[in-house]
């Protein structure tokens, strides 16, 4: 399918790896032009010059933490025309209720709800001005069905998913749709980290920490960085344009409710 995007340009934040490197990578095959984020310098160059060789299209790498105001200025000097916004931060750490204080909830709701709605805030305007725009907030299962040890991510994102309730319905006469994916468990490192913590405290192998939880998931794996960015690359293209303020999980089924 022609996702009708073809010299569109798009930023793609934390793209160096995971799932944000995934999206990158299926918006450059449709032929969009990117400015990748990140915080690793190194990874993110290696994965600019990949994308770049793989697909034909100009790639701007920025290096820095979105979660600053210093750097969202670096990443917005070079973005500021872009058709597309991904937004994308690593979850807060995992732990209990009695383990949080005021600093770490203002740490979360800094990456994971008041970094993506700055940028929205800066992007959105030039998107309505030229009459077209797609903005993908990566967020989490967790906003359909809270995961008990991820309180921190599930306040910060469940308070983005409620500004993009909204806000979507207030651009969406400009043509620009505002959308969140939810992706379940993954292929990434940080899936990895959360089964190796899981290991740990019940004294059981990487491999059985993991067995155990693709178990529980309907599709029996976890999913894979290819799809997740096959599915961000259709809620940005020509096709989505009737998809407003929408959730869209991917999870292999193991978000377990009707509606």
């Amino acid at each position: 399918m022609d996702l009708g995007i073809r010299g569109k340009r798009a930023l793609v934040c934390a793209s160096s790896k995971g799932l944000g490197r995934g999206c990158a990578e299926a918006l450059a095959a449709a032929g969009v032009d990117l400015v990748m984020n990140a915080r690793g310098a190194e990874t993110l160059e290696r994965a600019a010059r990949e994308i770049r060789a793989a697909h034909g299209v100009a790639v701007t790498p920025v290096a820095g933490d979105i979660t600053t105001e210093d750097g969202r200025a670096q990443v917005l000097e070079a973005a500021a025309d872009v058709d597309i916004l991904v937004t994308n931060a690593g979850g807060p750490p995992p732990g209990v209720w009695s383990d949080w204080d005021r600093e770490d909830f203002i740490r979360a709701l800094d990456a994971n709800m008041l970094a993506p709605i700055a940028l929205m805030t800066a992007l959105l305007p030039g998107m309505m001005e030229r009459g077209w725009g797609r903005v993908v907030n990566i967020t989490s299962q967790s906003v359909k069905a809270p995961i008990p040890q991820l309180g921190l991510s599930n306040a910060a994102r469940t308070g983005l998913t409620g500004y993009v309730a909204g806000t979507a319905r207030q651009v969406a006469e400009a043509g620009v749709t505002i959308n969140n994916l939810l992706p379940g468990i993954h292929a990434t490192d940080r899936a990895d980290a959360l089964d190796q913590g899981v290991a740990e405290r019940e004294g059981i192998t990487l491999e059985e920490a993991r067995a155990r939880r693709e178990a529980s998931i309907p599709a029996r794996r976890y999913g894979t960085a290819e799809e997740f960015g096959a599915a961000c690359a259709f809620l940005c293209s020509v096709h989505a344009g009737f998809v407003v303020g929408q959730n869209l999980l991917l999870d292999g089924g193991g978000t377990n409710f009707t509606i």
